[in-house]
């Protein structure tokens, strides 16, 4: 008998942290769709996956993580800062989506999430800044997520064409099984306005 799994659970074991760098056309996408007002801060930054790409778009980053990884600070909790880095005036980053990484269960993804995005946004207000999230797509129609995401100011939810490979497994590399968008909110755009809808490549 095949067997049978949550959607939310991808079948392979979780990374320590959760680090899984993100490949760069995928920041290159939010680019296309999004004027970023540096400096900007990668709280995430792991290897600066993510930084690198906006850097060579010619904006500086400030890259902090809670673990080093080759790449920014690293020692940097995300929960216990109090505002945006000195001068920076945009957060981008991929969340970790769970609690921990190894031997965390799926079930915490939501509860991470929604945390870690609340986090992002009371900072980014604080900043009269710009945010933008790299999420699971599915993710974003959960009430508790939905209801979040409408409370700030969004400005555009950039869904992905393509879906994320995160594991390269040679010939056995298979397709992520999610399809991932970026939210992105401007707290200086105009609050009578929707957000726009975007599907990138």
């Amino acid at each position: 008998m095949n067997e049978v799994r949550p959607i939310h659970i991808s079948g392979y074991s979780r990374t320590d942290h959760d680090f899984y760098p993100t490949p760069s056309w995928v920041t290159a996408s939010l680019l296309k769709h999004a004027t970023l007002r540096g400096p900007v801060w990668e709280p995430c930054c792991g290897d600066g996956a993510i930084a690198r790409v906006i850097e060579q778009h010619g904006l500086a980053v400030v890259g902090t993580d809670l673990v080093h990884h080759g790449y920014g600070k690293g020692g940097v909790d995300f929960f216990a800062c109090n505002e945006f880095p000195a001068g920076c005036r945009a957060m981008v980053t991929n969340p970790p989506y769970g609690e921990g990484g190894v031997g965390q269960r799926g079930t915490n993804i939501s509860k991470g999430m929604l945390r870690f995005v609340r986090h992002a946004l009371e900072l980014t207000e604080r900043a009269n800044g710009q945010l933008a999230l790299l999420v699971r797509y599915q993710w974003t129609a959960g009430r508790r997520a939905s209801d979040l995401i409408t409370s700030g100011p969004l400005d555009a939810v950039m869904a992905l064409k393509r879906r994320i490979t995160w594991f390269d497994r040679g010939k056995d590399t298979n397709a992520g099984q999610h399809h991932h968008a970026w939210l992105f909110w401007d707290c200086q755009r105009d609050r009578s306005l929707p957000p726009r809808i975007v599907f990138s490549d």
